[in-house]
């Protein structure tokens, strides 16, 4: 029989394997208990770590404006499959992940209030590579800001 505490957990908010597991010992349940209430949990479809991945990278992206780099890193953090990982991605749209690049590059142009130049070019290139955007896609962004800037 699962904990009532275990299963309101996982009602709450999709949770992958690690966190279920670290909130189980947390509660002081022996390491046996733990692996049998996890397989109780996963074929009670309470705990889906295909689910978990695909909410994280819907979450991240369309909340805090991660790039799909982040993403995976704090999916991989949680010791999510690729499998489950490239299904997470696949939530997100290329147009919208290419459109909302652009508007954090252009935003913080608009915060600096500079002409494009080659400071701010590397002031745009870290900021998005911090955000976890990939650099051929960064580099495509300034290089569209800047045509439009000329034009």
């Amino acid at each position: 029989m699962l904990p009532e505490s275990i299963i309101r957990y996982c009602n709450y908010q999709p949770r992958c394997h690690q966190e279920v597991r670290n909130k189980l010992y947390e509660l002081a349940y022996s390491k046996e208990d733990v692996e049998n209430y996890l397989s109780e949990l996963i074929s009670n479809d309470l705990l889906n770590e295909e689910r978990y991945a695909r909410a994280i990278a819907r979450g991240k992206f369309r909340m805090k404006k991660w790039g799909r780099i982040k993403i995976i890193q704090q999916l991989r953090q949680n010791q999510i499959s690729e499998y489950c990982i490239k299904k997470g991605l696949s939530e997100i749209d290329a147009s919208e992940y290419f459109a909302t690049a652009k508007r954090l590059a252009e935003k913080r142009i608009g915060e600096k209030n500079l002409k494009i130049n080659k400071e701010i070019k590397n002031n745009i290139y870290k900021y998005l590579i911090q955000k976890g955007y990939e650099s051929n896609i960064i580099i495509e962004i300034i290089n569209d800001i800047i045509n439009n800037e000329v034009n």
